[in-house]
């Protein structure tokens, strides 16, 4: 009786010693996956870690709806720090942009002359904005020297990046052809002819600029046009011109992308 007493609780014993082993081995297995899975997580939020941009309205209810008016005051955006952005004047009156916390506004005065003044006093009827506070510098190569080929240049060097983002380029234009919005008084739009009325054109030569952008290859008609990834403004130097890029031959400019 004793003897088999014994057996019984030695095999109890073995078999808790056992089942305890599987329990010690399962639990270091869900802490492994555990572990992995937090790594994959924390690799995911790396790989996106570069700012996000913020978009009101969207470009293609202005030109095929009419929606003109105001969906954004800029004076409302509270971060100015490192803060960029641009879309058209409400009423499709002028250009915005704003370049590091400063807003400029653009008007047409004349065919060869228009305003650029300093307000945070005006609204958009579309906007991307952004706060970018680090930067990582490329030259561009003198064969980049087209709007398309800095498209391609831009999207070479972003392969990583897996969402929209903000861009500026500074340096020589060796020519470069602006536009600012100048929908006469009154008119209604329903089309993006409608909407381009009264636009006047501005051809700039030989000047230092910045150029502030926005690319994306999903925002065709929210902020970029249809058949484009990316929307530009420029600015000169002296701060006395500014408006929405169409035509651009870089001589000497650098590209800043937003560090990752």
């Amino acid at each position: 009786m004793y003897i088999l007493k014994t057996d019984r609780t030695n095999n109890t014993q073995y078999q808790l010693k056992l089942n305890s082993k599987y329990i010690y081995i399962g639990l270091l297995m869900v802490g492994f996956i555990g572990c992995h899975s937090i790594q994959k997580n924390n690799n995911a939020t790396t790989a996106d870690s570069y700012p996000d941009i913020a978009i009101v309205g969207a470009m293609k209810n202005v030109m095929w709806k009419g929606e003109l008016g105001g969906v954004i005051n800029l004076d409302t955006i509270a971060n100015k720090n490192g803060l960029y952005g641009l879309g058209p004047l409400s009423y499709l009156k002028g250009e915005l942009l704003i370049n590091n916390g400063k807003s400029y506004v653009s008007r047409v005065t004349s065919d060869s002359t228009m305003t650029v003044e300093k307000s945070d006093m005006v609204s958009a009827p579309f906007f991307v904005y952004g706060n970018v506070t680090e930067w990582h510098k490329i030259d561009l190569p003198a064969e980049v020297n087209t709007i398309k080929a800095v498209t391609q240049f831009i999207d070479d060097n972003t392969s990583a990046y897996e969402k929209p983002f903000a861009f500026k380029i500074i340096g020589k234009v060796s020519t470069a052809q602006i536009h600012i919005q100048n929908l006469p008084e009154g008119m209604t739009v329903s089309s993006p002819t409608e909407a381009h009325q009264g636009q006047t054109n501005y051809v700039i030569n030989d000047e230092d600029v910045e150029i502030i952008g926005f690319f994306s290859k999903e925002h065709q008609g929210i902020f970029t046009h249809h058949d484009a990834w990316l929307h530009m403004h420029l600015i000169t130097k002296d701060e006395s011109k500014m408006g929405h890029v169409d035509t651009l031959f870089p001589a000497g400019m650098t590209l800043y992308l937003p560090k990752k």
